[in-house]
């Protein structure tokens, strides 16, 4: 890219090749100036904008590889990750020291700040072999800690190379950011326009959030391409995007309905299904979506990748017969980080050809289309891991911190569907077995929702806990998951009776409010100091509440939401001039309950 080409903006901010390529010189250069050797691991959390690329470019540009982080995610999480990565250095801006006060790690803190001007801008030589660690990336783990996925130059690589090829993108193009850096996929959209010549947008945290402010983006940069979750494209959908902003749709992260597809294929240029699990970088097809009926198909895989449908003996499955489906080629991870015997038990020695093959637990079979290409319809997991929010989440990690308060005996996390009027909303729920600790649901929900928010992001935290005496048991002793109790039934109406403190509307305002977000969440009634995490919101039901929100009159916005989290702390800051105006202030109506909840006084539990 030439130097004076702009390369990326965010914020208002813009920056040539040129000075990004400065600014990750200095970065390289401090990092080395640290300590960093070739192949070491460097943690990034920093905010969303033109600095944090500059960051990620820095850390490659010094030989090491970064280890992505989400400034929002709870303190216990990130020095999990941080003590499990073994980093010795932590990028991180300006505001990271009072945004997670108290955080322990032994990696040594370089702040993106003023600083920086003083290093050396002449790049380092000799570094990012093809088999060089790029980044190690964590993901939800089964044993109850989240797992490194180690990705090497060369397969990231060969993954920018395809996508370049198809679905396309060149320097013509303008590609808008919206995923967290802690996500796989964003890596896609960081590095291919840097690749290719195009101008990269960073959205904000705001912007990803309401679909008002992306669509307004979108449109302002004359974006022609983004990669979205298909709960970002409904929210999109949902804000007016229209055809006359056409689109290089990529839509990814889990699975596309069809009835979505159609959506997007009425208001785009071209619709791309891209499918791939972390463990083999990034995407392994990206599939040209037609028209049409029929299940949607993955495939086939992307360059000098391989595709396998195969039975418990690793031999093929005949088309239209279940397989679980196998990844071969050139994306596949160096395996897990220090975790030698499940990179053994989830890549295995490739049968039919040299090199290795991952077991992704994707249950699938064959089609085979009008010009002769095999494709696979994707039926299911051969475990517990599930997607919620585009995020892959493994229940068990879920399970065992629930496992680690003293009067739970043993869990099970389920993902419990609701659906209304061609709306689906997926949640968590947990039931525990804490013996006669279940008579105390109140107090004991209380603990264990606390315990989680310190623990885990807020997309793993359950929507609704279950404290049973006990569990029930099938006749082998094992755990019967077809007898526990509805959770429909419980999370629509009986939310507050055993495990929630409900405090009733007091305002007109918070009325509205309750009504409006019980009906979008699909739930009978909603306490105004119920978290909007808590109810098993996304951003794209958050955008409808604050969409519906303003067409009755009370001018709220998603970011709002995500901010104050309750209609209580919702209410107080519109009443305090934070917001739309307000009629008077919120009062506070009386609860309705017989005991305290633990950490949680109005106000949603912070999870930043």
């Amino acid at each position: 890219m030439e130097p004076d080409r702009i390369a990326v903006e965010s914020g208002g901010v813009r920056w040539t090749a040129g000075e990004l390529d400065r600014y990750a010189n200095r970065v390289a250069q401090r990092l080395v100036r640290e300590g960093l050797e070739t192949g070491g691991l460097v943690g990034i959390c920093v905010e969303r904008s033109v600095e944090m690329l500059g960051a990620l470019l820095g850390v490659l540009k010094a030989g090491g590889a970064y280890v992505p982080l989400d400034p929002r995610h709870p303190r216990e999480r990130l020095q999990m990750v941080l003590e499990d990565a073994g980093a010795k250095l932590l990028l991180v801006g300006r505001s990271f020291v009072s945004a997670q006060p108290g955080l322990k790690t032994t990696a040594r803190l370089v702040v993106l700040d003023e600083s920086l001007k003083k290093e050396s801008e002449t790049p380092l030589e000799g570094v990012g072999a093809a088999d060089g660690l790029a980044y190690v990336i964590y993901t939800s783990g089964s044993t109850g800690k989240p797992k490194g996925v180690a990705i090497e130059h060369g397969a990231l690589m060969n993954l920018l190379r395809s996508m370049e090829r198809e679905p396309g993108l060149g320097r013509e193009d303008v590609l808008v950011a919206v995923t967290t850096l802690a996500f796989d996929i964003a890596g896609l959209e960081l590095l291919l326009p840097l690749l290719t010549g195009a101008r990269l947008v960073i959205a904000s945290e705001d912007q990803v959030a309401d679909g008002h402010q992306l669509l307004k983006l979108l449109k302002e940069s004359r974006a022609t391409v983004l990669q979205a979750t298909p709960g970002t494209w409904m929210m999109l959908i949902d804000a007016g995007w229209s055809r006359e902003l056409p689109l290089k749709v990529l839509c990814g992260g889990e699975a596309l309905p069809r009835a979505l597809a159609d959506q997007l294929l009425a208001r785009s240029e071209q619709v791309w299904n891209v499918y791939g699990p972390t463990e083999t970088t990034i995407w392994s097809s990206a599939t040209r979506v037609v028209a049409g009926a029929g299940p949607m198909l993955i495939g086939p895989p992307i360059a000098n990748t391989q595709f396998y449908l195969l039975d418990q003996r690793l031999r093929p499955v005949p088309i239209g017969v279940a397989g679980e489906l196998y990844i071969g080629g050139a994306g596949l991870a160096r395996g897990y980080w220090r975790r030698p015997e499940l990179t053994a038990d989830r890549f295995l020695p490739n049968p039919f050809a040299p090199g290795r093959i991952y077991m992704t637990g994707d249950l699938g079979r064959w089609h085979v289309d009008a010009a002769g290409q095999g494709r696979v319809e994707l039926l299911g997991r051969t475990d517990f891991q599930v997607k919620v929010r585009g995020y892959r989440i493994e229940l068990g990690e879920i399970e065992a911190a629930l496992n680690r308060h003293p009067a739970v005996r043993e869990s099970v996390v389920v993902a419990h569907t609701s659906k209304n009027a061609g709306t689906a909303i997926t949640r968590l729920v947990a039931y525990v077995d804490a013996g006669s600790s279940a008579e105390h649901a109140t107090a004991l929900n209380a603990d264990l929702l606390t315990m989680l928010a310190e623990t885990l992001p807020e997309y793993m935290v359950p929507a609704a806990i279950f404290p049973l005496p006990q569990l029930p048991r099938s006749p082998n002793g094992k755990i019967d998951r077809k007898n526990l109790p509805d959770a429909e039934a419980f999370l629509k109406s009986g939310l507050h009776d055993s495990q929630r403190l409900f405090t009733p509307a007091g305002t007109e305002e918070q009325k509205m409010l309750a009504q409006i977000w019980a009906d979008v969440l699909m739930l009978d009634r909603v306490s105004i100091t119920d978290s909007i995490f808590e109810l098993g919101a996304d951003s794209l039901l958050i955008f409808r509440i604050a969409a519906r929100s303003q067409r009755e009159g009370l001018p709220l916005t998603a970011a709002q939401i995500f901010k104050h989290r309750t209609i209580l702390a919702l209410s107080n800051a519109l009443s305090d001039g934070a917001g739309a105006p307000n009629s008077s202030k919120a009062k506070v109506a009386p609860r309705i309950a017989v005991a305290p909840r633990k950490g949680y006084q109005g106000e949603s539990r912070t999870r930043e």
